[in-house]
């Protein structure tokens, strides 16, 4: 069968190989699957979820019950008073954008403690020499930012300027976006924030959670951030949920929220269709999440074999589903990730092309044969067309499809 699919068998007799080497790390995966599983059955359990909470609801959606209830689930999954999951939200930038929105005001300064946010997250705060009419900036909202250190915060220099009082929100970014940098673990995650509050206990702490949900066995609410936010076409859709993405965090953040999205506050908001698919989303998350995890451990492995720089390396804690595979070699990068897209159930006969997209400043090369346009919890990979020409690959629904997958992209660079 791997002939067949045009999988040499060298190739496959080296995916043996690693398999056994990366046992394991796919133990250690396995159990922390088995916690968040278990913290999904509870809050299900706990808040009396029915049959009758699959409705939907279209029009207004005033207090619908099944709307409110996945809320009140994902509160007890992430330790939260509250939280916003909104099919309304079309994006994890999206839902970024407008907590932000929604808890800045002119005047305010936002700082980022993990140095430069990813492309998307630039625009909506302004960042660079032509700011949009709608960006932050352009409500006089201000932005400074502080870089990371060796891949870890910059506690002393962090410290120094949240001593003056004047930053209204910390902003944490924890996967790596586009960066060459690390993603940050929770326990990273932690030990700032406990730095923090020692010097301030009234700055907003927020946390870009995007592509980190149940990767550990703890979330940002957990640990001590004030709001956390990410999509529900990546990790906790688990390619089930075709729109949305959630906050969680403090009630009163999540009011004010919630008053940007819709301008009438949590009571309002049809489910259009879509309680079922967010719920057994959340369901198979953590199962989900572990085979996402063990396809990047598996690539990161299979590459650093064949003789290529990867992040993490296989054995290193993890923080996200992302892999990172710096090729130096844009060719290498375009064909790996045409490899990918062949090796995904839709569109695998197309092939994916650099281009211009919206939000980025170079051309970006971006592979998905996905069910779910954009899901980047289903099998993908993408990278900007600049040195040192890195693939983002992330996400598998399975790991027995992630590794063929993989297989194929490094048949199709090699040819």
């Amino acid at each position: 069968m791997y002939k067949e699919f045009g999988i040499s068998e060298k190739l496959e007799k080296l995916s043996v190989e690693v398999e056994k080497e990366i046992k394991e790390e796919f133990d250690k995966i396995d159990k922390i699957c088995e916690i968040n599983s278990l913290k999904v059955l509870r809050a299900m359990q706990e808040s009396n979820l029915s049959g009758s909470h699959l409705n939907t609801s279209t029009g207004y959606g005033i207090d619908e019950p099944g709307r409110n209830k996945i809320e009140e689930i994902y509160s007890k999954v992430f330790k939260s008073e509250d939280a916003l999951v909104r099919s309304q939200f079309i994006s994890g930038s999206h839902a970024l954008a407008v907590t932000l929105q929604g808890l800045l005001r002119p005047g305010d300064t936002i700082l980022s403690i993990t140095g430069l946010p990813y492309d998307t997250l630039q625009s909506i705060i302004g960042i660079g020499d032509n700011p949009g009419p709608s960006s932050l900036k352009a409500y006089n909202i201000n932005y400074e930012q502080i870089d990371l250190v060796n891949d870890d915060f910059d506690t002393e220099s962090i410290i120094n300027r949240i001593s003056k009082n004047d930053i209204k929100l910390i902003e944490i970014q924890r996967s790596l976006g586009y960066a060459t940098r690390k993603s940050l673990t929770i326990d990273k995650v932690e030990s700032i924030i406990k730095q923090i509050r020692k010097i301030n206990n009234e700055v907003i702490i927020m946390v870009d959670n995007c592509y980190c949900e149940f990767v550990s066995d703890k979330e940002p609410i957990e640990v001590g951030a004030d709001i956390a936010v990410g999509s529900l076409i990546k990790n906790l859709g688990a390619g089930i949920a075709t729109s949305g993405a959630y906050v969680v965090g403090k009630e009163n953040l999540i009011s004010l929220v919630a008053d940007r999205l819709t301008g009438l506050g949590k009571e309002i908001g049809p489910s259009m269709n879509q309680n079922t698919n967010f719920l057994k989303g959340l369901f198979f998350a953590p199962e989900v999440v572990a085979s996402a995890v063990k396809t990047a451990i598996f690539a990161s492995r299979m590459l650093e074999k064949l003789g290529y720089n990867t992040t993490p390396k296989f054995n290193e804690p993890r923080a996200d589903i992302v892999q990172s595979i710096i090729f130096n070699d844009k060719d290498k990068l375009i064909k790996y990730c045409q490899g990918i897209q062949s090796g995904c159930p839709i569109d695998s006969y197309v092939t994916p092309i650099p281009s211009p997209m919206a939000g980025y400043e170079d051309e970006v090369i971006m592979a998905a044969g996905s069910f779910v346009d954009g899901a980047t919890i289903e099998l993908s990979c993408d990278g900007p067309i600049r040195p040192p020409y890195i693939a983002y690959m992330q996400g598998s629904l399975s790991y027995s499809y992630g590794k063929i997958g993989v297989l194929k992209a490094i048949e199709y660079m090699k040819k």
